[in-house]
């Protein structure tokens, strides 16, 4: 069984619309994205998702507990998903470590303080543990935040932009940490317009401009990508590839052998290499072209 299904998901605020016909699956284990530029109703999916907002159309099921229109899933959803949002809304005089307990007692998380310790100890801020959460930096709080999502040990974590506003420093260590959970085979939702995060961490992205425009599937191929300064023939070099193809003025290898021996033949075959790379999946190019697509229909 999927960790979340969702089948035509539509949510309007005033008589505005903010998504429509947000249709995906999840599996479990992996990790899923949801792209979008601001206000394409990313944020209000996962609150759907997570039993904040009561769908007004569509369906789904998270963890195991349906979600209809006008129900927002209940207690028992809202028990097996953690939430990482914008605003946390965490006490700025209490410290971080009395804010986390009281969150894992709100969701009835077992033994909160040995919990909220453990998690303490694992985001490096045992230290900080003491200080009110007005004098964290930001990148403390983001990680406090993160904590707070996993306090009560959920089924399903869902991260909406959980790298905004921070420094490249911060913005590292909180990757890192995303990296870490999804090396565990977590269920995890990561929204954001970055793409080089999803990139890096999901299997999948859901793009979305306000319906759901397309689920791609974000491949990570060994592939190493020869742009050539001058046309050539690469029947000399098939035997070294596993599969060989032609884009543009470049070679998309995916090498039987080291990259040494590759661009050695290739230029034993006559070939003039202008720079060799590793290839990247060209999800912001498949992205802007969708984008594009939306706004003409």
């Amino acid at each position: 069984m999927a960790a979340i299904e969702a089948h035509g998901l539509a949510k309007s605020f005033g008589g505005r619309s903010a998504c429509r016909d947000v249709s995906f699956t999840v599996e479990r284990g992996e990790v899923f994205g949801l792209l979008g530029p601001n206000g394409a109703g990313k944020t209000t999916t996962l609150r759907m998702l997570a039993g904040l907002y009561a769908p007004d159309a569509g369906t789904a099921v998270v963890a195991g507990f349906a979600i209809a229109a006008g129900s927002a899933g209940g207690p028992g959803l809202r028990a097996r998903v953690g939430l990482l949002t914008e605003s946390p809304g965490f006490y700025d005089r209490l410290t971080a470590r009395e804010n986390l307990i009281f969150f894992a007692r709100l969701q009835r998380a077992r033994d909160p303080g040995r919990r909220s310790d453990a998690l303490l100890d694992r985001f490096a801020l045992r230290e900080h543990a003491r200080r009110p959460f007005a004098e964290l930096s930001r990148g403390m709080k983001q990680k406090l935040a993160i904590a707070r999502a996993l306090v009560h040990d959920p089924e399903v974590i869902l991260l909406d932009e959980p790298t905004v506003g921070l420094d490249p420093e911060a913005t590292r260590e909180v990757r890192n940490l995303v990296a870490e959970l999804a090396a565990e085979h977590r269920t995890l939702v990561l929204c954001t317009h970055h793409l080089e995060e999803v990139e890096r961490l999901c299997s999948r992205a859901a793009f979305i401009a306000g319906r759901l425009v397309a689920v791609h599937e974000i491949r990570r191929e060994n592939l190493l990508r020869v742009e050539l300064a001058a046309p050539f023939a690469p029947d000399g070099v098939l035997a070294l590839c596993h599969s060989l193809r032609i884009s543009g003025s470049a070679l998309l290898i995916e090498p039987r052998v080291e990259v040494p021996e590759i661009v050695a033949a290739l230029v034993r075959s006559g070939a003039r290499i202008a720079s060799v790379a590793p290839h990247r999946d060209p999800l912001e190019d498949a992205w802007l072209q969708l984008l594009a697509e939306a706004r003409e229909r």
